[in-house]
């Protein structure tokens, strides 16, 4: 089934803001570091501690995010630095939806589902400029 949660992107203070929301609001929080992952090889060391994937979840609340990890071509902007983050345990089923509303999508940042640490992943800006990052199983 899939769900769509806020997702937030900070620029190197990812991990304290969802620490502070995660006192605020309880439940359990995820916190994976770049450098903790086999992606510190593409980036340099400043950024390997900078938060790659974070989910907090609370009751039937739910808050993803990550820091910044985009060029400084594409530096961080109030308005650029939220998405909608579609989730799904069915990869075909992510696979489907990611293929429809990508038709049309810049592709300067696109980036195709693809394997990660964390399950399944990919990202786009679609036709109307709104970012969506898609998250599936990681056994896909």
């Amino acid at each position: 089934m899939l769900r769509g949660i806020p997702f937030l992107l900070f620029d190197g203070n990812c991990a304290d803001a969802l620490n502070f929301y995660h006192g605020a609001l309880g439940g359990s929080l995820l916190l994976t570091r770049l450098g903790d992952t086999p992606m510190q090889a593409q980036f340099p060391p400043a950024k390997h501690e900078r938060i790659i994937n974070a989910q907090l979840k609370s009751g039937a609340l739910e808050i993803a995010g990550t820091d910044w990890m985009a060029s400084p071509a594409l530096e961080p902007l109030l308005g650029n630095m939220s998405a909608i983050f579609v989730t799904s345990d069915d990869a075909s089923e992510i696979r489907t939806v990611f293929d429809k509303l990508a038709v049309g999508a810049e592709r300067e940042r696109f980036q195709d589902l693809h394997a990660m640490p964390f399950g399944l992943y990919g990202q786009f800006y679609d036709r109307f400029g709104v970012q969506w990052i898609f998250r599936g199983p990681a056994s896909a």
